[in-house]
């Protein structure tokens, strides 16, 4: 079958997911990440019918293409996945019932695959650039300066992400931040003299009522402690608690807010101590951020709906730059990040022709 005839081709679409899905990519494996950028760039070679350049950084190397030409637009995404080496051997690639299944076929290697055979269907990709980066889902720590370099060159991003439930764009993220308390008590044998201890756990007792507090679900903010760790054996006064936290926010007021309130956590125990660390590392991705992108979605689909969501992307960067930022245009499926990941393969083509759609609708004289 020639080139052009296979672009939006279920079988081949399937079998370009399987290729990407069968190439395991855990986020901080970097010789696993290093494989697969290049099984990606192999594939869009194939199907682009030129090159691009792998990127490489300390976590793994990223995914650059271009069609050349002056850049309008940056189809953003991630080839890392969650899911660590071995979960292929459980969970193969597999198709059933309509559902393909396997570790990131929903987040994001079918949305990946989609992108790949938009681009493919422009009669001029010059106006396109590709960016697939290897740490999406540990915090972009080695990408975000490249993804918002050329962010800032393209003028307007289009996210990979999955979509949310039936197809459903994101026209709107919360910021989204981790923090971790250190609760610092004093070790003492729990029998003969726990009152020379000062019981970390205790005081980590406090410290969770004070942190839930810090929540405002009338302003769309959440602060969630998620792990708790402490004490060393269960004779001994624990000398030191840590509580995780997800932090989830509308607004960078909030935001302020938020990072304010946990840095004024104090101990109630006398001879505690507690320190706070971290901060809202993924600024809100508003709704005006897709104002300028999501019509042209909806003039090649006016069916398409759109709804503010409470996890964060590499959208958020962009939007936060005043790049014109429209998320959400992966797969559709669900069970993002457990075992019950599955993307609607018959959906592929559509999403494919909705992406070309807007990339030539935003690359237009």
């Amino acid at each position: 079958m020639p080139v052009s005839d296979m672009i939006n081709d279920l079988s081949t679409m399937v079998a370009d997911l399987a290729t990407l899905v069968e190439v395991e990519s855990p986020s901080n494996d970097r010789d696993a990440l290093n494989r697969s950028a290049e099984v990606l760039a192999s594939l869009m070679t194939e199907r682009l019918g030129s090159a691009p350049t792998l990127v490489d950084g300390p976590a793994g190397r990223h995914v650059h293409w271009s069609g050349g030409g002056s850049p309008k637009v940056l189809i953003l995404g991630h080839h890392d996945t969650v899911f660590p080496l071995g979960s292929l051997a459980v969970r193969p690639f597999a198709v059933a019932d309509g559902r393909a299944t396997g570790p990131g076929v929903f987040d994001m290697k079918a949305g990946i695959v989609q992108a790949i055979h938009a681009v493919a269907t422009l009669d001029d990709p010059s106006g396109v650039e590709i960016l697939m980066t290897c740490d999406e889902e540990v915090g972009a720590g080695t990408s975000k300066e490249l993804l918002c370099e050329r962010a800032l060159a393209c003028g307007a991003v289009l996210v990979l992400e999955p979509s949310a439930d039936g197809g459903v764009l994101k026209i709107g993220r919360k910021g989204v931040g981790t923090f971790e308390v250190v609760i610092a008590g004093r070790a003492a044998h729990a029998g003969l003299e726990p009152h020379k201890g000062v019981n970390s756990v205790l005081e980590a007792a406090h410290q969770l009522l004070a942190i839930a507090a810090i929540a405002d679900p009338a302003a769309g903010t959440t602060v969630t402690p998620t792990v708790i760790t402490g004490g060393t054996a269960e004779n001994v006064v624990p000398a030191e608690t840590r509580i995780s936290v997800d932090v989830r926010v509308s607004t960078m007021a909030e935001a302020e807010r938020v990072e304010a309130c946990m840095a004024a956590l104090s101990p109630v125990l006398d001879g505690a101590s507690v320190a706070v660390h971290g901060r809202i590392s993924r600024p809100p991705l508003p709704e005006t951020s897709s104002a300028e992108l999501f019509p042209l979605a909806v003039a090649h689909d006016p069916s398409i709906t759109g709804i503010t969501v409470g996890g964060g992307s590499d959208g958020n960067f962009t939007a936060a730059l005043g790049v014109p930022t429209l998320d959400g245009l992966g797969a559709v499926g669900g069970g993002a990040h457990a075992d019950s990941e599955h993307v609607i393969v018959d959906t592929m083509p559509d999403r494919a022709r909705l992406l070309a759609a807007i990339i030539a609708a935003r690359c237009a004289p």
